[in-house]
């Protein structure tokens, strides 16, 4: 039940508002005096304050009350209508500032949004504090040196504001890390925005990042905050930064340059608060020197570079990542699956594991939905062992040669989407024609599976067609 505290000095009025406020479901306490009304404020959801307080007046008592950790909404109820106390309790953090004699229905309406607004800032610190479990530092797997140097790199940069670049091939956790340098930050309660540059069309893109006024081009019938407004004091997580227009890059520039941007249809400067963190799997410095990428931005976003090890590298992390992500997909697929027999870590262990942790995680995911039992069996892993283009030992597993393949409906968009990319040979602009989706829904989808180009193919022209 919501808590409200009165506070006001006049005995019957304290009287009036707790007959109230008890007969619309509230739970009221009630306080006499300023240093009362302090001792009662940590157990409120919602304070109702009069200025005019014996022992501490009411704009101490605002004042103490806000300092809290996570101090409750607090309406100013007063007899004093002078612009100079409004302006001063607003300052202070008044959630509202109600006049005497009170407008009994607007009291209502004021102490229903104040608990509604109170339920919301709980629902967001529980939510922080779940992000915050998911994405620790301790929740990053490995050992291995590689990592371990990684671990160092995110402690250092997650007490400053640098912008900060984050470089890997696709799979390797740079969002996983972006939000771990977030959530180990002191602006760990403030928003984490992420936005993947690939996933809009260039007109989109330029609003979803800097937000557009109602007028600004058809279709925008309505004010919209962008991702660097939406971000606020926390953090803006440019992935895939490498794929911006050229445009855009200046327009991005000249933001991280002057720390304001202006809407999409207006001219009016909103200040930049937000700690960006970018990311890429390119080599951006040979796109600097391809002309498709600025050699201005680039310095700026890489205040500090934090390089992410492939997989490859570090496979003394392979059974860590094995053990932890089964754990993750077990809890979210309400599975048992807990069993890895030696041929399946033999298996695991004898693959390249191109696509990296993502394609590592989606090939268990993968064998966990098609387990009957505990047990992680060979068989049920993308790349059989014994089957066509197997890295590893063993034999396959018989059994009838009529039993059909079942597979979830996303490991055949996976194949389907590889089978279309080998016959193209990687040709993206012909692939999205067998395809039809845009050249953004591929690259998403490349990365979401995993898929990477065989070495073979590389060093054409046809990746960029």
């Amino acid at each position: 039940m919501t808590r409200v505290l009165v506070v006001d000095d006049d005995r019957s009025i304290r009287r009036t508002l707790e007959k109230f406020l008890v007969g619309e479901g509230y739970d009221v306490a009630t306080a006499g005096d300023g240093h009362e009304a302090m001792r009662a404020a940590p157990g409120a959801d919602v304070v109702l304050l009069d200025l005019g307080l014996p022992g501490a007046d009411g704009f101490e008592v605002l004042t103490a009350i806000r300092a809290e950790p996570h101090p409750p909404p607090v309406v100013v109820i007063t007899a004093r209508e002078d612009m100079q106390s409004t302006v001063r309790a607003v300052q202070l953090g008044a959630y509202e500032y109600l006049v005497k004699p009170l407008d009994i229905d607007r009291l209502r309406l004021v102490v229903k949004r104040a608990a509604t607004a109170r339920d919301a800032e709980r629902a967001l610190d529980q939510f922080v504090a779940r992000e915050s479990e998911s994405y620790q530092v301790g929740n990053i797997i490995g050992r291995s040196a590689a990592i371990r140097e990684v671990y160092k790199q995110i402690g250092a940069v997650s007490t400053s504001r640098a912008s900060v670049l984050v470089r890997g091939e696709s799979g390797t956790g740079k969002e996983l890390v972006a939000r771990a340098i977030h959530y180990a930050s002191a602006d760990r309660d403030r928003p984490f925005v992420a936005i993947n540059c690939t996933a809009f069309a260039r007109e989109l893109l330029e609003s979803e990042l800097f937000g557009h006024v109602k007028g600004a081009f058809t279709g925008a019938i309505a004010d919209k905050l962008g991702r660097f407004e939406l971000a606020g004091a926390g953090t803006l997580f440019l992935d895939e930064v490498a794929e911006l227009p050229v445009d855009l890059q200046a327009k991005l520039l000249r933001v991280l340059q002057e720390r304001t941007f202006e809407r999409v249809g207006d001219s009016r400067p909103v200040p930049l608060r937000a700690r960006v963190i970018a990311a890429t799997h390119r080599d951006l410095d040979a796109m600097v020197e391809a002309g498709t990428f600025r050699e201005d931005l680039l310095y700026r976003l890489r205040v500090v570079e934090l390089h992410l090890p492939p997989l490859r590298d570090r496979r003394e992390d392979l059974t860590l990542l094995v053990e932890g992500l089964l754990a993750k997909i077990n809890r979210d697929l309400h599975k048992h699956v807990r069993v890895v027999p030696r041929e399946t870590m033999a298996a695991l262990e004898a693959y390249p594991w191109p696509g990296n942790v993502r394609e590592l995680e989606n090939a268990l995911t993968r064998a966990v939905v098609l387990s009957q039992g505990e047990v992680l069996e060979a068989r049920h892993l993308p790349f059989a062992p014994g089957g066509a283009g197997a890295p590893g030992p063993g034999p396959r597993r018989a059994h009838p040669p009529t039993e059909p393949e079942l597979v979830p409906l996303r490991e055949v968009e996976r194949r389907h989407v590889e089978r279309v990319l080998a016959h193209t040979e990687w040709n993206k602009r012909r692939a999205c024609a067998v395809l039809e989706i845009s050249r953004p829904t591929l690259d998403r989808k490349i990365d979401e599976f995993g898929l990477v180009r065989p070495e073979r193919a590389r060093g054409g022209a046809g990746d960029d067609e």
